[in-house]
């Protein structure tokens, strides 16, 4: 009897062991995962902290180091609500690279979309934030500006905009806002969009459908000036407005495109 008891003693420290072995290992983990999560939020604010440094810096004439990496991170985190998996996977790994202060920060408000404009278009850079085609104007001079994104990442969200919204362009000399006068789709070939227009301008370049499985086939243009204005009414809303345009709302496939590092012809 006696034996029996003491099997059945060292039954249960043993079970008791395992239980605490596995809190233990439990709360690590936890661990583990939070400070990935914090780390996350952080450096996914890294870029416009540093080009906020940089701004003020720029206004009061003091020289800060590019690299200097900012104590607090201000704000919410990038949301990533609406981003592909694939693509959310991506930008986690692209914050692991140092792409230096951004030419620029976007913004548009009514779509809750702020994100840094990098130079370039390769893979790394849109999987960061948005790109900057080489060859038109720069951010905030007068000409085009056109900057490419991603149709399942930063700019998921443009499946939203209407006629008359405004695209804030902030550079480290001063900010300029644009009026979205002209919304269309047009094939990957169709560069006639980057070209200068009669006012200063920026022109918004991803992939369309929003939701097409595979390599999308056409192009979703967003093109806005400075002092653009809606349109006053229906029929002329329907001459700026692309017929095709209608009904990207209710497309609900996903999608996992590729980039090329061409303007339109790649996969945005």
């Amino acid at each position: 009897m006696s034996g029996r008891k003491s099997q059945k003693g060292a039954s249960s420290r043993g079970l008791r062991l395992i239980q605490y072995g596995a809190a233990i290992v439990g709360v690590l983990l936890v661990g583990v995962w939070f400070t990935a999560w914090v780390h996350g939020n952080v450096m996914s604010r890294r870029d416009l902290v540093r080009f906020e440094t940089a701004r003020t810096a720029r206004a009061a004439h003091v020289e800060v180091v590019p690299m200097a990496q900012a104590e607090a991170v201000p704000g919410a985190p990038v949301d990533t609500s609406l981003w592909a998996d694939g693509r959310i996977e991506e930008y986690r790994e692209s914050l692991l690279h140092d792409f230096g202060v951004p030419l620029a920060v976007m913004r548009i408000r009514k779509l809750e979309i702020e994100v840094p404009v990098l130079p370039g278009t390769d893979d790394l850079t849109l999987n960061r934030g948005v790109g900057w085609i080489e060859g038109t104007a720069a951010p905030g001079t007068d000409g085009n500006c056109a900057v490419a994104g991603h149709r399942d990442g930063f700019f998921r969200r443009l499946k939203d905009i209407e006629l008359g919204d405004a695209i804030e362009v902030e550079t480290l000399d001063g900010s300029q806002t644009y009026v979205v006068d002209d919304l269309t789709i047009v094939d990957p070939s169709n560069v006639s969009v980057l070209a200068d227009r009669d006012l200063p301008s920026v022109t918004l370049v991803t992939c369309y459908p929003f939701y097409f499985v595979g390599s999308a086939p056409r192009r979703f243009i967003v093109r806005a000036s400075v002092s653009s204005r809606p349109p006053s009414g229906p029929a002329e809303e329907s001459a700026h407005q692309n017929t095709e345009l209608s009904g990207i709302e209710n497309q609900k496939a996903s999608l996992n495109p590729v980039i090329s590092t061409r303007p339109l012809e790649g996969q945005l």
